[in-house]
């Protein structure tokens, strides 16, 4: 559920017309509900709240900007960073250290100093070599860094090989069959405090049924460890849970995942860290853009030509993504079109040969579920500068991140004198 829906024939977010909007703050422009982003924080929570020693860390990656944070915060969620920028983000937003886990295969020595000046409350390893790395720069601070190691469960999500990251061929995590020699070798080193393991198999899983393979296989390596000697008081289980992108697709629900994760880890005596992205933001944003023109000919599908474009939305480009189009106020009327931005590029195209909305030069359209690696992944292509993005509240709104002009771009660049 979401809250942008069509009152008296034209798209509300909340209790405000998108076309408000794009009188105000012009399009393209992403446009987050925070009733949206509140109520999928809590259906998470919720889904969740049998479990014993549960915490949620909001991946950051899947939306950073700090409003979306803040409202992650006041739902008491922490966060689940994979930089320093986004670290540094989690605590502007008011996050506490000790609620912030750093994952991801390339933590520079910088980050790692940022983590623990931070105190952060969990580094996830990816490699033995990271784990001496961290440890070395921790002792010679006289700081011991909280850990887990990241296993790579070699196990197939069944989704986009660009968003798959538990197979054995992944950069993820290190091998399963190795994880008990390398944590028993790590938790003899002076600056770390080894407390458990972390799994994250992919984004956007359509069934459960990877995840219980992959949390099974961890459920054995932690009674394995624990036979030898090591402690383990914490199992990072990643997120991953997929959101419909069509109206007509069915994903596991909240409440399934929750229930699956309570009969898999059921006796594990672990605190359990949850580290979802899209599952919150996904459906809690749209982006908002308006038709240029309708390029006709006489035997193929017109080009409805919007002013957004692969640089403000890469999904599409990237991975072939669907996202639903719809008008902010449709006439009755249908059409069959290849909707596409103007970027210099084929790729620039978001849906062929897709039944949509009747569209014509100036009406406006949202492309649905833009809530989570949308902006994130904006740039600059074709010197088009960044989209502006807005919050809406009921029936007011706030821009929340400033549309960067060309020109603003072109100021934090430098011409050498031997060129001038």
């Amino acid at each position: 559920m979401n809250h942008f829906e069509y009152k008296g024939g034209v798209l509300y977010a909340e209790d405000l017309p998108l076309s408000v909007i794009a009188r105000e703050v012009g399009t393209p422009v992403y446009v987050y509900s925070r009733a949206t982003l509140e109520r999928h924080a809590r259906v998470f929570k919720a889904a969740l709240a049998h479990l014993p020693n549960a915490h949620i860390a909001f991946a950051i990656k899947a939306n950073p900007n700090l409003a979306v944070l803040k409202v992650m915060q006041r739902e008491g969620l922490g966060a689940d960073v994979v930089s320093g920028g986004e670290l540094a983000r989690a605590l502007i937003a008011g996050m506490a250290g000790a609620d912030i886990v750093f994952s991801g295969v390339g933590k520079m020595p910088r980050e790692m100093i940022q983590g623990l000046e931070a105190g952060i409350g969990q580094f996830n390893i990816e490699s033995e070599e990271e784990g001496v790395e961290l440890a070395a720069i921790a002792a010679s601070r006289g700081l011991r860094a909280a850990c887990a190691l990241r296993v790579n469960p070699d196990v197939d999500a069944g989704t986009h090989d660009k968003i798959s990251t538990g197979k054995a061929e992944n950069k993820f995590g290190v091998p399963y069959d190795r994880t008990g020699a390398i944590y028993s070798r790590l938790a003899k080193l002076e600056g770390l405090e080894m407390r458990g393991l972390a799994v994250h198999i992919g984004s956007q899983l359509q069934s459960l049924d990877p995840l219980e393979t992959a949390f099974t296989k961890m459920g054995e390596l932690l009674r394995e460890l624990r036979a030898g000697g090591q402690i383990v008081t914490t199992m990072d289980l990643g997120g991953g849970l997929g959101v419909p992108y069509r109206a007509d697709e069915v994903f596991p629900t909240p409440e399934e995942y929750g229930a699956m994760v309570g009969r898999v880890t059921r006796g594990w005596d672990t605190r359990l860290v949850f580290e979802p992205g899209r599952a919150i933001t996904g459906n809690a944003g749209v982006l908002l853009t308006e038709v240029i023109r309708v390029k006709r000919s006489s035997n193929r599908a017109p080009f409805v030509v919007v002013d957004a474009a692969m640089n403000d939305l890469a999904r599409p480009a990237m991975y072939g993504a669907w996202h639903d189009i719809d008008a902010v106020k449709p006439n009755g009327q249908r059409m069959v079109a290849n909707v596409v931005g103007p970027i210099c590029e084929t790729g620039d195209t978001f849906a062929t040969g897709r039944d949509i909305d009747a569209l014509e030069a100036g009406d406006l359209a949202v492309f649905r579920t833009a809530g989570a690696y949308g902006a994130t992944m904006a740039s600059s292509y074709n010197s088009r500068g960044f989209v502006a993005e807005v919050m809406v509240d009921g029936d007011k709104f706030a821009v929340v991140a400033d549309r960067i002009l060309p020109a603003q771009i072109s100021d934090a660049e430098r011409v050498p004198e031997w060129l001038a």
